[in-house]
């Protein structure tokens, strides 16, 4: 996976992706990253990237003409249509695990940070494949949530977790919220491990896991649960769950 990022301020990506999962992946040559200031794209002689918007209103807009540029120069030598052009925008379409799971499926992701009013309608139209917001709120600039899908896509890609299963049965992976977890020791201040987990019995283990996972799916996002298709026995679970609300 090729990661490349338009901002006006890369060194905001520096601990990011220099640090834990997100280094190791690099490091194995599973991914790589290029940050990249797009006013060196500027024709302006002051270097500048932005302008007022016709029509009038506050803030500042970004031209077109820096972007275009870098994305062109960051797309010539590459023949892949697995390419996805990724715009952060309030507007964008809510960003999902279903969504970081399509994006893993490329083989380069290129995101444009803002960080004016808006950017010039033309970037939307004849460029970006994809506008993404990372939720119902806004940000001073697009570089957080460049961030947040970088983590969420790399930590999906082969060979980048120690353990395989793991992005597999992830909160949401499912569809549902993940199970509880417990470690030793197996008493804790009177607080102790459930049983079936110590029972070596994986069929009755699994099968608790999976109740829990509805349960806490019901208790804490009940909407995931929505339009779900439910095993006969999902819904004896749900069901007694509900009883005991």
């Amino acid at each position: 996976m090729r990661y490349d990022v338009l901002t006006l301020f890369p060194e905001m990506f520096t601990g990011v992706l220099g640090n834990s999962i997100l280094k190791k992946a690099e490091e194995k040559n599973l991914v790589s990253y290029n940050v990249v200031d797009f006013r060196q794209y500027s024709e302006d002689k002051h270097n500048r990237v932005d302008d007022y918007p016709y029509g009038g209103g506050g803030g500042m807009v970004l031209t077109p003409q820096p972007i275009f540029d870098a994305i062109e120069d960051l797309t010539k030598e590459s023949t892949s249509n697995q390419r996805r052009i990724i715009l952060l925008c309030p507007q964008g379409e809510r960003y999902t695990q279903k969504k970081a799971e399509e994006f893993a499926q490329a083989e380069q992701l290129i995101f444009i940070c803002g960080h004016y009013e808006g950017y010039d309608e033309r970037i939307r139209q004849h460029l970006v494949t994809d506008e993404v917001s990372i939720g119902d709120y806004v940000l001073t600039g697009g570089e957080l949530g460049a961030m947040v899908i970088i983590d969420s896509v790399t930590r999906l890609l082969t060979g980048v977790l120690g353990n395989e299963t793991s992005a597999v049965t992830d909160s949401f992976s499912t569809g549902l919220l993940e199970y509880p977890h417990y470690t030793r020791p197996v008493d804790f201040r009177g607080l102790k491990v459930p049983e079936v987990l110590l029972s070596g019995h994986h069929k009755n283990i699994e099968e608790w896991r999976h109740q829990e996972a509805i349960k806490r799916t019901l208790e804490r996002r009940p909407d995931l649960l929505e339009g779900r298709k439910l095993s006969k026995r999902e819904k004896e679970w749900l069901e007694a769950f509900k009883g005991n609300l």
